[in-house]
């Protein structure tokens, strides 16, 4: 599975309209179909939807740029090691995150949209999960 880097920036800029929305929809998502990571939150969502959102841009504003990409992921899965997420809660947010995008993107959004989302949300998750593994305890 490859990664089309263009139907990622269109399905992104089809969904950067319903921004607040569309992370308010992963974590409803997130949380109805895998209630067992809701502890791993904050009860208030409102600052972690902003990350989330500033984090999603910053991925796409920088998907051909292999080391800024890595460093940010690298600090993002020691971060998120840090408040106790572990490799098996990656599938659930990948799956969450997926919904959101299909929800929102209307016609940008397509089986090949699909497929280069998740071809990049592997490398994302992968990436993160390994920066997780070394992270201090």
């Amino acid at each position: 599975m490859t990664a089309d880097f263009s139907l990622i920036r269109s399905s992104f800029a089809a969904v950067q309209p319903h921004g607040p929305q569309v992370t308010e929809y992963f974590y409803d998502h997130l949380f109805a179909h895998h209630p067992e990571v809701r502890p791993l939150f904050a009860a208030h969502l409102d600052e972690q939807r902003d990350r989330l959102w500033a984090a999603l841009g910053a991925l796409v504003a920088n998907l051909e740029n292999t080391e800024t990409l890595t460093g940010m992921l690298q600090n993002l899965g020691r971060r998120h090691a840090g408040y106790g997420a572990v490799a098996a809660h990656y599938p659930a947010v990948g799956a969450s995150l997926i919904a959101s995008l299909r929800h929102f993107a209307g016609d940008e959004w397509t089986p090949a949209a699909e497929e280069s989302w998740t071809a990049v949300y592997g490398v994302i998750s992968n990436a993160m999960v390994a920066a997780g593994e070394t992270a201090p305890s």
